[in-house]
């Protein structure tokens, strides 16, 4: 979350006007599985079955914006069972935590519960404010939370796992990610003011929040694992990518619809979204395409394109409290199981 104006929960009845990108915001419940949801206002069934996740099997569970600077959230990890996802996968969406500890602390507690944990760093796992002296830069902590993840086990590159390829991608925000038209007729904060990236980060001088300097510097940071990427798509029928921020637009409910409503301005990158598609377009014709997001604290299980896209928050604790969906009982979220990623 970057944003303490947005609520995880909002009103998604569409109003007149010119803004006609269409609503595609479907919350995940455990309590509503096997219902038939509406997105865009066309009812779809469920994607999961309320038997899936519970084979034997390879199983997958996503999980995103932990934020255990939260003694709540911190508990709610610690509380997570230690026999039922012991031959399990998890992958972390990024906001794990703003201190370093904290980071360590999750990352100890989440690997002593799953198999496998798989990680990308979000933006708070970057912030810099209670540890400036700490570090030279946001660059040099995130090498820091790297090193701490290979001292734990915790998986940070590509992996083939019984025939699925894991991807984990690097990604940030850029302003022009939003092409729709701003609201007019209001005052709205400027971004450095809601955004704490502006503040918490520290970049050298040669990037910046501003432009797509980060955005293309954290793309590129993924070309150093093209081997592997290119022996999962050719080995692999089925493939999970996994970033922290938003690759497409489509993916948060319009600015109408936000309490913020620059919001889109610092949530996604078009880059991301290109690399996306070029992992899963080389793939073998019989691929299976799926991409897990974090960052908005939306809950989202949507189709595009032939690529599921999965958000499954944890967020914060008052966020919880105002979920329609069952508040985190449905958490963590299995999207694989036993070579099925749609409950079929």
């Amino acid at each position: 979350m970057v944003a303490a104006l947005i609520p995880c929960c909002l009103n998604f009845t569409p109003k007149l006007g010119h803004f006609n990108r269409p609503l595609i915001h479907a919350a995940v419940c455990k309590n509503h599985r096997g219902a038939r949801l509406k997105s865009c206002g066309v009812a779809r069934p469920q994607i999961l079955s309320p038997a899936f996740g519970e084979e034997d099997g390879l199983r997958v569970f996503v999980l995103s914006d932990l934020h255990t600077d939260y003694e709540e959230n911190m508990n709610w990890i610690n509380c997570l069972s230690s026999v039922k996802y012991r031959d399990d996968v998890l992958l972390v969406a990024g906001d794990v935590a703003e201190t370093y500890s904290n980071f360590v602390s999750t990352m100890a507690l989440l690997k002593d519960k799953f198999e496998r944990v798989f990680f990308v760093p979000g933006n708070h796992d970057l912030w810099c404010r209670r540890e400036g002296d700490n570090y030279l830069d946001s660059l040099e902590k995130m090498s820091n939370l790297y090193d701490a993840c290979s001292s734990l086990g915790v998986d940070t590159n590509p992996a083939i796992l019984n025939g699925l390829g894991i991807v984990p991608l690097f990604s940030w925000y850029h302003e022009s990610f939003d092409t729709e038209m701003d609201i007019e007729g209001i005052r709205v904060p400027s971004l450095e003011m809601v955004c704490k990236d502006f503040h918490a980060c520290k970049w050298p001088a040669d990037l910046s929040n501003e432009g797509t300097s980060l955005a293309l510097f954290f793309d590129a940071m993924n070309e150093k694992n093209h081997l592997m990427i290119e022996e999962i798509q050719r080995t692999c029928s089925q493939i999970i990518t996994f970033s922290h921020f938003v690759p497409r637009l489509e993916l948060c409910p319009e600015k109408r619809m936000l309490f913020y409503p620059k919001l889109p301005k610092i949530i996604g990158s078009d880059y991301l979204e290109h690399r996306i598609r070029s992992i899963h377009r080389r793939s073998k014709e019989s691929i299976s395409g799926c991409h897990v997001f974090g960052h908005t604290h939306f809950c989202w299980d949507h189709t595009l394109d032939g690529i599921r896209y999965v958000q499954a928050p944890l967020a914060y604790p008052r966020e919880r409290k105002r979920r329609m969906n069952g508040g985190e009982d449905w958490l963590p979220f299995c999207i694989y199981c036993n070579g099925r990623s749609d409950g079929s």
